[in-house]
Formats: structure tokens, C-alpha cells, sequence
């Protein structure tokens, strides 16, 4: 009898190859590697996976939208100018050769007073002009040696000839020496060439021993505590709606402004208008005459929208601006937002978020990097 109960298992065990083996429409493959769940990864929705551990590691925070109204800001294009009345520039009103001043030539940066010494022109003349000078230097010599001679008779007979004669060859001899003496000055003049302004040398354009022009710019002076900025603007009205202002120096870096005036006139089809920085106690950073900047202008008219720092607002792989908003203890989601610029660290975004959502504010663009 056990012979029979045998014969079905061990069929059984022989068949067990047959009906392991799938059909060649059915193999599914080998089984799948089962992946760490400790390491970030962009999901294939594009959201980001991003453990705890990593998070604390990249240091990201997050805050919750809440909306608000903010004043409506526009972007203008400007650049760093010179205070006119804390500057200026050196030329000279005639050609000549460069001569060092009392304390040598300045270089760039070095600080000046305003009147000091710069620099001398040794005034520069043709041969015809010269000789026309020495010519005429001579006949005034002689005329003054027969004007001394004429006086000196007339004051001999001083008593028996007019007084009157004797005063107006000594008015002759005066003048003749004036005369000599300004085209004698002439021949070798030099002109000093002097500091309108207090404040550090912005640009020297000269050495020893140089030949220049007359109105030739050779030195410009301004005061790096009293720059201007002048931006342009498009509409002729904003001028009068400016109610605050700033100047985006970098990224999340930007220093107030003080709105001085807009011009009456347009300047390549646009309206220029000049600010004067007003950092208060925060330290002015290195400027330099001609620098473009991004500035600022806040109106005061209002828009509503979600109040953002400006380096939470990224780039995807499309170019599109958006935030990383926290929808789970670890998974972060892409948001296209649509914003416009309250100051030089804010951002108002008027499209993309809603009450209530908690988006990444520090770390963003790191987050960004996740693939």
C-alpha cells in the first residue's frame, strides 16, 4: 500500500520544473533591487524625497503662506553716478607736458583735499608763436629802457617842468613793466592744477612727462560716501507715485534709497530719475562710478499676494519660476508661482500659492539640485 501513496509525490516533484517555467509572453524578469529609503531622490511626479537626517543637514526652513497687501514695486535699470557736488574732474585750459605736483603724481584711491596741488602744466607753444612772443618780449624791453631814461630827465627838472608830465612817465614805465612781465610769463607759463572737491581719486590718466590737451579730463575726484544713483524709467508718471525705494546690490542684499527728482525731459525715450543712497547704520559697500544696478521703485498703490523672500523662488529645468512647498514630513513639491518685486529680499507672488501652504524659504536652491 505504500507503494501507491508514493507514486503521486513523486510525480508531483517531477512536475514541479515544468510548471516553475512560465510561458516566453509571461517571464516579468528578474525581481526588482529594493532601494534605500535614507536617500534623496526626485520622485518620477517630480516631487523631491528628502529624509529628515538631509534636511536638518541642508539646513532648510520653511514658513507658512498667509497673504497680505504690499506696495506695488517695478524694476528699473540704473547705475552708480558722481554727486556733483562731491566730485568732479581735473582739466587743464591749455596743451602742455605734465609736471608732478608737491606730493608726486596721486594714484587711484588716494585721498585729497579740495585745493590741493594735483599736478603742474608746463604750457606747450610753437616756434612761430614763441619767436612771436620773444620778439615782441624785446621791443617791450626797449620801450621801457626809453620810458625809464624819459622819467629820469623829467625828474631832474622836477620844479620847472609839470607835474603832470613827470606822472604820466611814471604810468608809462608801470605799464610797459606789466606788459614785459606777461609776455615774459608766457614764454614759460605753468598752470596748477587743483582739487575741485574732497574725496579719493576715481581715475588718473597720466604720468610724468606727458603731453595733453587742453579740456583733456586727467583726473576725476568723487566721495564714496555720496554717490547717486540715476535710473531710467519708461513711465513718465511713476516719478510721481514713488513713495519708497531701494538698490539690489546682490542677491538677497539690498540698501535704501532716497528719491532726490525726476528730470522734465526724456533721455532715449525715457525719464531719468536720481536717488541718493541712505543706508543708515548699514555700511555702504564698495561702489564705483558707472556701476549698474537694479533699483527698486515702490509705488503707492497696492497689490495682494503671499510675501516671499526672493531666494526661495528658483528655477526649474524649464526655466520657470517656482517654490518648494512641504506637503509631507519628507516629500517637498514644485509650485509654479507667478511674482512680482517688493524690495531687494521680497517678492510678492500673485499666483501659485495658497493660504496655509508651507514652503521652503532657506535651502531652496539646494533642494533644487535633488535628481
Amino acid at each position: 500500500m505504500n507503494k501507491f501513496i508514493l507514486l503521486p509525490v513523486a510525480a508531483a516533484v517531477a512536475l514541479t520544473p515544468l510548471l516553475a517555467g512560465a510561458d516566453a509572453g509571461h517571464d516579468h524578469g528578474p525581481a526588482p533591487v529594493a532601494t534605500s529609503t535614507n536617500t534623496p531622490q526626485r520622485l518620477p511626479d517630480g516631487s523631491v524625497y528628502l529624509p529628515k537626517l538631509t534636511q536638518r543637514q541642508l539646513a532648510l526652513r520653511t514658513i507658512v503662506a498667509q497673504p497680505g497687501n504690499s506696495r506695488q514695486t517695478f524694476e528699473l535699470v540704473g547705475r552708480v553716478t558722481m554727486d556733483p557736488n562731491a566730485g568732479g574732474k581735473v582739466q587743464p585750459m591749455v596743451a602742455g607736458r605734465i609736471e608732478p605736483g608737491p606730493r608726486g603724481l596721486p594714484s587711484l584711491g588716494q585721498p585729497v583735499r579740495k585745493g590741493e596741488v594735483l599736478a603742474y602744466v608746463r604750457a606747450s607753444t610753437g616756434a612761430i608763436e614763441r619767436a612771436n612772443q620773444a620778439a615782441q618780449a624785446a621791443e617791450l624791453g626797449a620801450n621801457k629802457s626809453l620810458a625809464e631814461k624819459r622819467l629820469a630827465r623829467l625828474q631832474q627838472l622836477e620844479g620847472t617842468v609839470p607835474q603832470k608830465d613827470i606822472e604820466v612817465a611814471q604810468a608809462e614805465v608801470m605799464a610797459l613793466t606789466e606788459r614785459l612781465a606777461a609776455v615774459g610769463g608766457s614764454l614759460s607759463s605753468t598752470e596748477a592744477l587743483v582739487a575741485p572737491a574732497t574725496g579719493v581719486i576715481a581715475s588718473a590718466n597720466v604720468v610724468a612727462g606727458q603731453v595733453v590737451d587742453a579740456r583733456e579730463v586727467l583726473f576725476e575726484i568723487i566721495d564714496p560716501a555720496r554717490l547717486l544713483i540715476e535710473a531710467t524709467a519708461h513711465d513718465a508718471k511713476l516719478a510721481t507715485r514713488i513713495a519708497a525705494a531701494s538698490a539690489r546690490i546682490e542677491p538677497g542684499v539690498s540698501i535704501p534709497l532716497t528719491f532726490i527728482g525726476a528730470g522734465r525731459s526724456l533721455r532715449e525715450q525715457a525719464l531719468p530719475i536720481l536717488f541718493r543712497f541712505n543706508p543708515g547704520k548699514q555700511a555702504l559697500p564698495s561702489l564705483t562710478v558707472g556701476q549698474p544696478l537694479t533699483v527698486l521703485a515702490q509705488t503707492d498703490q497696492t497689490v495682494t499676494g503671499f510675501a516671499v523672500p526672493t531666494i526661495a523662488i528658483v528655477k526649474d529645468r524649464n526655466n520657470q519660476d517656482i517654490v518648494w512647498v512641504h506637503v509631507g514630513a519628507e516629500r517637498f513639491v514644485p509650485r509654479t508661482v507667478r511674482f512680482v518685486p517688493s524690495d531687494g529680499t521680497t517678492s510678492i507672488v500673485i499666483d501659485g500659492l495658497a493660504k496655509g501652504d508651507r514652503f521652503v524659504v532657506q535651502g531652496a536652491s539646494l533642494l533644487n539640485q535633488v535628481r
